[in-house]
């Protein structure tokens, strides 16, 4: 059976998905089923040792993901979809719709799925460090995350989300940007992985009204309160990842430690202070470029405003980190569950 036919075999049962999501994503599918690979099931059964327990790498709420090596010598990630979930059904055509034609250095590459019986696998490049947050959040070993490393982490999903919001061939929004699907290579290259809850986004609007999907305490107040999705509800979240890798610490959990306080909340009272380097993690303090931790701190305040206009482009911070800006406007207050936003007069949004 060719490439193609196997594709849209798999993809049959779950065609009322894409008709909601409209026209743009049927030429996706179609598009991801010229392009991709697909693997034989005996292929990534010998590349797994049988999907052996020594070969997993962890389990999400898609599925187990199992390391395996290709005969031809490449490392591969193979993510199985757990047969008792409907929302794997959904995030397993939802990442082969999405990333078919998704090339970047600073994203996670598909290079291929299969279909065997009730068994739906996607296989990815084997990205050999541990996520973001397995580093970030354990004291032995967040050493290794000395300030230049962080910062090139920073930039690395700026650029990455560029290429998501703009460049890719259909605008891409993330909807779950966060420290556990940041994936970090031999090089420390990041790259943003776990694309199931990703939505594609129409050129002529300026947001989507849709079902709120994503991880409490990176979500947008916009997006959390009203279902208003737009690329600035990624950036808002790559805001909040920004100011947990500057301060170490979980906005998740931060409440516990500071008195109630969130750490937006907490990070904006020290920025109008003038204290912003007391944001900083202590681990940081015998490799810290202050002038570049005091940037990325405006910047990360930036991206967190209430209002989604206010927050800059991603194309806008890869520009502010890139070189040392003149000027950049001072942030407003930062957005949470239950803040209030401006909603803008005009008609359409930056992008």
């Amino acid at each position: 059976m060719k490439s193609k036919e196997i594709f849209n075999s798999l993809m049959k049962p779950f065609k009322h998905h894409a008709n909601k999501e409209g026209s743009k994503e049927d030429d996706i599918e179609k598009i991801a089923a010229q392009e991709q690979k697909y693997f034989p099931y005996e292929t990534l059964s010998r590349a797994t040792d049988k999907f052996h327990r020594n070969r997993k790498l962890g389990e999400g709420g898609f599925g187990p993901v199992y390391k395996g090596k290709l005969e031809d010598g490449r490392v591969i990630a193979v993510k199985m979809l757990s047969h008792n979930s409907r929302q794997g059904i959904t995030e397993f055509t939802n990442e082969v719709k999405l990333l078919s034609r998704a090339q970047h250095r600073n994203v996670v590459n598909l290079w291929g799925y299969c279909t065997h019986g009730e068994e739906k696998l996607l296989v990815y490049e084997y990205v050999p460090r541990e996520s973001l947050d397995k580093l970030l959040h354990q004291l032995g070993k967040k050493m290794d995350l000395g300030w230049k490393r962080r910062y090139d982490i920073i930039a690395g999903i700026a650029k990455g989300l560029v290429y998501l919001h703009e460049d890719s061939p259909s605008c891409i929004i993330h909807r779950d940007i966060k420290a556990s699907n940041i994936l970090l290579d031999e090089n420390w290259v990041a790259k943003i992985a776990d694309f199931g809850m990703a939505r594609l986004f129409p050129e002529d609007e300026t947001h989507v009204n849709t079902r709120v999907a994503g991880t409490n305490g990176y979500m947008a107040p916009e997006y959390v309160m009203h279902g208003h999705l737009s690329a600035k509800a990624d950036v808002f979240s790559f805001g909040v990842l920004t100011l947990e890798l500057i301060s170490g610490q979980k906005n998740s959990s931060f409440n516990s430690t500071f008195d109630g306080q969130g750490l937006l909340e907490w990070a904006y009272k020290l920025y109008k202070k003038g204290k912003s380097l007391e944001i900083m993690d202590l681990t940081l303090s015998s490799t810290a470029d202050v002038e570049q931790v005091s940037l990325v701190v405006h910047i990360g305040l930036l991206c967190t405003q209430s209002d989604p206009q206010r927050r800059p482009t991603m194309r806008d911070v890869v520009l502010y980190l890139s070189k040392k800006p003149t000027t950049l406007e001072e942030p407003m207050r930062p957005g949470f569950p239950g803040s209030r936003y401006r909603r803008s007069r005009h008609p359409k949004a930056s992008f």
